[in-house]
């Protein structure tokens, strides 16, 4: 792995792995800047699948440019003397920090001025028109400088191509995402409220694929019939925040807000109530 080059990089460590690839901690030698490394092996035809979500996942990096989304800076393709491709390396901006549902202990202001900071890079994505499609709490990096980052654009749809299969993380899909395999900036929103929704009650929504019936979606009477408001679970939590919440996880698209940047707008009000002090502050975060 040290011998990849894009300028010279030195192998720190493993940042994690995935169903088909694994992401390493590497280090410019020329001025020690340090990137994560997505490396996609590549080992024979049923592989090219990964080929095309790494290009996938380049080009969307490529239209995006926002601070609360992580920049995806090159994309290398390693070929054998056949000139067939066996490798792509994805170089992707490096966070120091962690997913924020390994992040124990965070407060209530600094909770919403994270959601406040995803829903500003969901609004940049929508405006260069592309859907995230996959957004949760895995998919969302917090520094220990108080940096917030929107992570992982494999799944992200751009306006206007079609879409082959359903994409999304069942316990996070909008129930038009499992329906019809419909993406938009309202699904988007439900995925910011289903992820707004574990942080806040350390619970999942329903999900909107039953188990008990083949994965099959569930119908809006049985959901409503599952889903739990905020409050229930959590009373500490602000009256006007859980309705927010809610809302953004209503069944029917045409129930939630408009556009990212009213959710964005509501969060920023929200946040600025909450903070009292620089304690408060999502820059001084202690882990």
């Amino acid at each position: 792995m040290s011998a990849f080059r894009i300028g010279k990089f030195q192998v720190i460590g493993t940042l994690g792995t995935g169903a088909h690839s694994t992401i390493l901690n590497v280090r410019r030698n020329e001025d020690g800047k340090h990137y994560a490394l997505k490396v996609v092996p590549l080992e024979d035809r049923e592989d090219q699948k990964f080929l095309t979500q790494a290009r996938h996942e380049f080009r969307v990096g490529q239209m995006l440019g926002h601070p609360n989304l992580v920049k995806v800076y090159a994309l290398e393709l390693m070929r054998n003397w056949l000139f067939q491709v066996k490798k792509a390396h994805l170089l992707i901006e490096y966070v120091n920090g962690k997913k924020i549902d390994e992040v124990r202990g965070l407060k209530l202001p600094h909770q919403v001025q994270i959601f406040q900071k995803v829903a500003a890079g969901l609004a940049h994505m929508h405006r260069r028109g592309v859907y995230h499609a996959d957004l949760k709490p895995n998919n969302i990096l917090l520094s220990k400088a108080g940096e917030v980052k929107v992570i992982d654009y494999g799944l992200a749809w751009i306006k206007g191509e079609d879409k082959e299969r359903i994409q999304g993380t069942p316990e996070y899909m909008a129930p038009e995402q499992a329906k019809d395999k419909t993406v938009n900036e309202r699904s988007d929103i439900y995925n910011l409220g289903a992820t707004m929704y574990r942080l806040l009650t350390f619970r999942h929504p329903p999900s909107v694929l039953s188990e008990e019936d083949n994965n099959m979606p569930l119908d809006r009477k049985t959901w409503q019939l599952l889903f739990k408001p905020v409050e229930e679970y959590n009373p500490k939590v602000p009256a006007r925040l859980c309705q927010l919440v809610n809302r953004c996880l209503s069944y029917k698209p045409g129930d939630r807000p408009e556009r990212v940047s009213e959710v964005q707008e509501e969060l920023d009000t929200l946040g600025k109530q909450l903070v009292r002090g620089p304690e408060d502050e999502l820059e001084s975060v202690e882990w």
